[in-house]
């Protein structure tokens, strides 16, 4: 499946009772909702816990739709925005990940 694919099947699901600023509000608080459930997992890990994969991919997958609820919201394509990343990313680690690049970077 596609970014665009996924943001058009997510988009089904959105609340459209909301105006704009309440759906960015709605998905801007999902997606810390959604990193908190995510760490969450991660804590009780420190209580003994095993990290439960499939659940953790669920929970990925509740912020994954937060994130493309807010670019549907502001008119952006995923596809646009992963490939942006991507782009910034080439630009700054043109030959793949160093500490030295990360902590001597040009803006």
């Amino acid at each position: 499946m596609t970014l665009n694919k996924y943001q058009l099947l997510a988009q089904r699901t959105m609340n459209l009772s909301l105006d704009n600023d309440r759906t960015a509000l709605h998905a801007l608080h999902g997606m810390c909702a959604e990193v908190g459930e995510i760490h969450g997992l991660f804590q009780k890990y420190y209580q003994g816990h095993e990290v439960d994969a499939e659940h953790l991919k669920k929970e990925v997958g509740d912020l994954l739709w937060m994130i493309a609820e807010f670019c549907t919201v502001n008119g952006w394509k995923m596809s646009n925005v992963a490939q942006m990343n991507i782009d910034k990313l080439k630009a700054r680690y043109p030959d793949g990940f160093t500490a030295e690049k990360s902590l001597n970077r040009v803006e």
